[in-house]
């Protein structure tokens, strides 16, 4: 009865791995149906080839862009595609003036943006409102009638920015002909300026900045909640400011919210054009307003993205675009597979030698390890848009070495006690509760060096550690939910308990050879071990009898001398 709590366990592990195998091929199947997925992973630049844009920035006449400016630009644009899905992009400069990005596959309009786009982020006060279009001649504002300022403007939400000259300007401003034509470019901080807001319709004139872009810490999108902390639905974009950005910011509420009117409005200003104008309800003083207004789920992050990594110094325009070949092409790729096929089948023969009948779990735990592989990177090439390098097909054929050395670690650990004289089904249960700690140990390693070197490295290394990480984690899923209970179940069979030759768990295999013991006998292996424990006993109280003083020697061989009396 003792064995039916292990076999109901070791079958309900093995029960939650079918069922993650069957889900996540279902859900395989169903993309590649619907066509949302192809059946194989994604490939990346190196194998599959793909885009080459050349970015020219934008500039006037012959203003010199410095390289410091090149390579802040080659970052964050590195940092936006990777940001958003998109995997072994390479990004470089070309002759101290152009951007190169070279990604693999073809780049949808949102990516296209979102690698051009400035992200020139500013925060200015509302000072008035008016039509989205220019107003008709005839009903402009006489010269006589535009008040002009009679002071010095106080604070940024002052209505004596607005001069005579600006406010004309206001009045004839067409919004839907400006946006057309309109040149990415920078407005001076210190004065007032006139922007439009495409999706409301409106159009501004906003005081002097208050708070620059580069003053943002992070931005994400997210579902809004209401009062009572229950989600509304809406998608919103979270900004949080760093320390100065979020002291201005409270200031700045502190003084909106007793304005009221058009003034009480506060403009988020992106490369020149109003993405949102809020009311000022409450003083915020944490540093982590929200930009709400009928925003997607696609739409808030794509802003969310563009305001995390930063302003570029410079914008840029596509000068041009071309499909490229693969950098190393397909025979690479085969030649990395086959590679990938030699070292399992080497696996699989040294398994055999060794650990005969019992190399068969080693076999299919690899299989379904790599089952679960395969599985991960379609899925995560689907969802994350994943893509697979050379480098990283380098990291799996490096895992399959990583992933049964766990195998060998389990198994020897009960070798080791079935040695010393336990019964397979015991030495099943202590091997794992010893192994285990070892292999969770050694996983550690690889899975915090993966994250270590995804993090410090760029391009294709980035592909090998990630692979190299992910391996780490299914082996884990194997280990435990199938080598280990396919153990227990095998523990409880006649074929393996009794250490049949073939099992692998057979005495002359292990070492200890039965010993002839007289009268057409021989003395069993727990016999022998049994007895190599009794001479172990015996030579550590000799080694205890050596270290007594001979004062205590002499008393212990009186007591000897009463007792056999």
């Amino acid at each position: 009865m003792s064995s039916i709590g292990p076999v109901k366990q070791a079958r309900k592990a093995l029960l939650w791995l079918l069922v993650v195998v069957i889900i996540a091929t279902g859900v395989l199947v169903a993309g590649v149906s619907t066509g949302k997925t192809g059946a194989a992973p994604k490939l990346a630049l190196d194998l599959e080839g793909g885009t080459q844009m050349i970015l020219a920035p934008r500039v006037k006449g012959d203003v010199a862009i410095s390289q410091e400016q090149l390579d802040q630009a080659v970052e964050i644009i590195r940092q936006r595609v990777d940001g958003s899905g998109v995997s072994e992009a390479e990004i470089t400069t070309q002759s101290g003036r152009n951007v190169v990005v070279s990604m693999p596959g073809t780049p949808d309009a949102e990516t296209r943006q979102l690698i051009q786009a400035s992200a020139n982020m500013e925060f200015r006060p509302v000072l008035i409102t008016g039509s989205y279009e220019a107003t008709p001649k005839e009903q402009r504002t006489a010269d006589k009638d535009i008040p002009a300022p009679t002071a010095k403007p106080e604070n940024p939400s002052d209505t004596s920015w607005i001069t005579k000259k600006l406010y004309k300007e206001f009045e004839a401003y067409d919004c839907p002909i400006e946006l057309e034509k309109r040149e990415t470019t920078e407005h001076d901080p210190k004065t007032a300026m006139i922007s439009c807001d495409p999706r409301q319709g409106v159009k501004y004139i906003l005081g002097p900045q208050e708070i620059p872009g580069d003053q943002i810490s992070d931005a994400y999108a997210n579902l809004a909640r209401g009062v009572q902390g229950a989600v509304t639905g809406e998608w919103v974009v979270v900004i949080e400011f760093n320390k100065q950005g979020a002291a201005t910011f409270a200031e700045t509420t502190q003084r909106l919210i007793a304005l009221q009117g058009s003034q009480n409005q506060f403009a988020i200003v992106l490369d020149g054009t109003v993405i949102s104008a809020p009311t000022t309800n409450a003083v915020i003083s944490d540093g982590r307003p929200q930009i709400s207004g009928g925003f997607t789920e696609e739409s808030a992050q794509a802003l969310a993205q563009q305001l995390k990594y930063g302003a570029l110094p410079i914008s840029f325009d596509i000068q041009s675009e071309q499909q490229v070949s693969a950098t190393l092409g397909g025979d690479q790729l085969k030649a990395g597979i086959i590679a990938g096929i030699i070292g399992l089948i080497l696996v699989f023969i040294y398994s055999l030698f060794q650990y005969r009948a019992l190399g068969l779990v080693t076999i299919a735990s690899l299989i379904a390890a790599g089952l679960l592989t395969y599985l991960s990177l379609v899925l995560l090439g689907w969802a994350m848009n994943y893509r697979l390098s050379l480098a990283g097909v380098a990291g799996l054929i490096v895992a399959i070495g990583l992933i049964a050395d766990s195998f060998i670690v389990y198994f020897e650990r009960v070798r080791d006690e079935l040695r010393d004289g336990r019964s397979l089904a015991s030495a099943v249960d202590v091997g794992w509760s010893r192994a285990k700690r070892t292999i969770l140990a050694s996983k550690a390693v690889n899975v915090l060096a993966a994250i270590v070197l995804y993090l410090v490295a760029v391009g294709n290394v980035r592909g090998f550690a990630f692979t190299l990480g992910l391996t780490a984690i299914i082996d884990l899923i194997v280990v435990y939910g199938l080598t280990h209970p396919t153990l227990m179940l095998l523990a409880r069979t006649k074929f393996f308990a009794d250490g049949h030759r073939l099992s692998g768990l057979d005495p002359s295999l292990l070492g200890a050879v039965p010993l002839y013991r007289g009268a057409g006998k021989v003395r069993s292996f727990n016999e022998n071990a049994q007895e190599n424990r009794g001479k172990k006993n015996s030579k550590a109280s000799g080694e205890a009898a050596k270290r007594l003083t001979i004062a205590e020697r002499r008393r212990a061989e009186a007591n000897r001398e009463e007792n056999n009396e």
